[in-house]
């Protein structure tokens, strides 16, 4: 079985993916470190209804007799979107793990499945904290922002898991940890506008974190306090991990990019509906996985862009 790991391992690094197992058996202590920040307030109420109440810590009914739990690691680029606005080009980043997050998801799903298939194992899909598994495995550690960091990697990267019924002979489980270069480094807490990241406990105050307010359906307005220069991406947020010493060897990695016309640019801002969008525009919106966020656009961009007074849509 060892071997057997080990070349898992293996076929997985040729991609350039990285990867831990772990046994179910943890599966209840994910469960308590979450339910125990909320029973003792330190997580927002509607930000854990909104975020993280979908999580799943039973078997799957799919696999009942998993054993062990394999997160993989996945480099993945921030990528792009020019806009042309009054003639001019604005480019805007969505992090890293946006665009196409769900084919990443299934492309390790299936190489897992296809190297596990060879001993007669399969896998499923979980619905667990990524990032609390990812630092429990040994995988990954936290940075102050929170942040989940992979050696190698920054946090340039997107988390994925899978239950398996292959047995976990060695169990990397292990204390989630801070990276010790953030012990005494600031930079990300005195970067972030919100206070997201704060100076009187490590956790993060997610309530105020610009991602979850822009990744909300469009019919919710940001809330007052939150300044209009804050904003940097089109969904999502970058000021904690551009300053990252961590991400140094990455930050400058860019993959997919698209460019939107001025006209294109005004049909985002009008909120256009998805049947009524060119085929053109809606192609380079599924390239950008943009699709889901459609309504949330016209709010988002009108951060950056002063809309037109009128629409023929409306």
């Amino acid at each position: 079985m060892d071997r057997f790991v080990d070349n898992l391992f293996v076929r997985l690094r040729e991609r350039g993916f990285q990867a831990r197992i772990v046994s179910v058996f943890h599966l209840h202590q994910l469960q308590k470190e979450i339910e125990s920040l909320r029973s003792h307030a330190l997580l927002d109420s509607q930000f854990y209804k909104d975020r993280l109440a979908w999580f799943n810590f039973q078997l799957p009914e799919g696999l009942p007799k998993a054993k062990s739990l394999i997160v993989v690691a996945v480099p993945r680029p921030q990528t792009r979107a020019i806009f042309i606005w009054n003639r001019r080009r604005r480019p805007l980043i969505l992090p890293p793990t946006y665009t196409a997050y769900d084919a990443v998801e299934e492309q390790v799903q299936n190489l897992v499945t296809e190297i596990l298939g060879k001993k007669g194992y399969t896998s499923m899909r979980t619905a667990l904290p990524l990032k609390l598994l990812a630092a429990r495995s040994g995988l990954g550690q936290y940075g102050r922002n929170n942040v989940c960091y992979v050696s190698g990697l920054g946090s340039f990267l997107q988390l994925v898991a899978v239950y398996s019924d292959m047995p976990c002979e060695e169990d990397s489980w292990q204390e989630a940890t801070m990276m010790k270069s953030c012990e005494e480094c600031e930079l990300c807490r005195r970067a972030c506008p919100t206070g997201a990241i704060s100076s009187d406990r490590f956790l993060l105050r997610a309530e105020r974190c610009i991602v979850y307010h822009n990744e909300k359906k469009g019919d919710v307005p940001f809330p007052e306090w939150m300044t209009t220069s804050w904003h940097n991406c089109i969904v999502g947020c970058m000021h904690c991990q551009r300053v990252c010493p961590q991400n140094k060897e990455v930050i400058q990695w860019t993959g997919e990019e698209e460019e939107f016309s001025e006209e294109e640019t005004a049909l985002l801002l009008e909120g256009v509906p998805h049947d009524k969008l060119p085929a053109t525009t809606l192609g380079k919106l599924e390239r950008l996985s943009l699709v889901d966020y459609l309504d949330s656009l016209p709010r988002n961009l009108g951060i950056f862009f002063k809309k037109r007074e009128q629409s023929k849509f409306k």
